[in-house]
């Protein structure tokens, strides 16, 4: 599925609630979700990694179109590698 056609379809399914609940609450909910990848990372489990991930990317979505951002135009950012040395992969110091 293309990055356009995924975020169109969170917006088909969730736009309505989302913007009842409002940036600041669906900001909130992605917090949540990015917990929920955490504690999965330590536990090291294969599957619930493959959920929370699914989770977390769905929730940005959700709160991009809140705020009207087409994700698609704004991951054009890595296209020409890293966005401050310009390398792939990338050269800059930690």
């Amino acid at each position: 599925m293309e990055i356009k056609e995924f975020q169109g379809l969170i917006k088909d399914i969730y736009f309505e609630k989302d913007n009842r609940r409002g940036i600041e609450g669906t900001f909130m909910w992605l917090c949540e979700e990015v917990g929920e990848l955490s504690r999965a990372i330590k536990k090291k489990d294969r599957e619930n990694l493959r959920e929370e991930f699914a989770d977390v990317l769905a929730w940005t979505f959700s709160l991009a179109n809140l705020l009207d951002i087409d994700l698609e135009d704004a991951v054009g950012k890595y296209k020409n590698g890293c966005p401050k040395c310009g390398k792939i992969p990338c050269e800059c110091r930690e």
